[in-house]
């Protein structure tokens, strides 16, 4: 049965005048190259001019409510809010999920592929509607659905870099200053996963996994953050 995009519309209370626009930001690239007789493109250039004109709407949001916060601290906040994690979480909220034109393959993978794909949809449905409606109306679609998220980041201080925030409050609460170690490495050279436990003094306080040390690192900070409580 093919995706009725009109159903979207009427979820989100906005609707297309150029319908094609609406339909080419849910367009995977994968959809095409599987159906070749398909006339519309693929949302790569809508992607990266919903890029830009979220980054300005995030952007302008931050500095106007946030004036004690420095350029640096602005930077941290805006990254942490237009990351893929968050876009993608906001994006399978307002069910964006149900009309993604993938090929048979991408629609098996529900995994961090599918993350990347939903967030980059996001960005390409709001360069349609930047395209189809301008720039105001784009602005309150992200009002809506992104920016109530700012406060829960900001709360919790998610915006901090895990591994500084958990120093921090590791020297605060229990005088010491955490330590790192790889405790497991799996896979070939081109597809390593590594596993670091995060140490204060003797004892492992928490674990992280990822595709390199770094990752692995902040995933361990982030989990030991949420052991200790110390995210409130």
């Amino acid at each position: 049965m093919p995706i009725q995009f009109s159903d979207f519309e009427k979820k989100i209370k906005i609707i297309f005048k150029d319908k094609s626009l609406l339909q080419q930001a849910f367009t995977h690239r994968s959809y095409i190259n599987e159906n070749p007789a398909a006339t519309l493109s693929h949302n790569e250039r809508l992607e990266f001019l919903g890029d830009a004109v979220l980054e300005l709407i995030v952007t302008d949001f931050l500095y106007q409510k946030y004036p004690q916060y420095a350029e640096g601290e602005l930077t941290a906040l805006r990254s942490a809010l237009v990351n893929a994690v968050i876009i993608s979480e906001v994006a399978s909220k307002i069910g964006m999920n149900d009309y993604l034109l993938l090929s048979k393959g991408e629609a098996k993978d529900y995994g961090k592929a599918r993350q990347y794909i939903l967030a980059n949809t996001y960005e390409a449905f709001i360069g349609a509607l930047y395209l189809d409606q301008g720039y105001e109306m784009a602005d309150k679609f992200v009002a809506k659905t992104l920016l109530p998220e700012t406060e829960e980041i900001v709360n919790k201080k998610l915006w901090r870099d895990a591994k500084s925030l958990v120093q921090e409050k590791a020297q605060e609460f229990v005088l010491v200053t955490p330590a790192y170690k790889v405790l497991h490495e799996t896979g070939p050279d081109h597809d390593k996963h590594f596993t670091v436990g995060i140490y204060f003094g003797p004892n492992l306080i928490a674990e992280g996994r990822g595709k390199s040390k770094q990752e692995a690192e902040q995933k361990a900070a982030e989990n030991a953050l949420k052991i200790k409580n110390w995210l409130d």
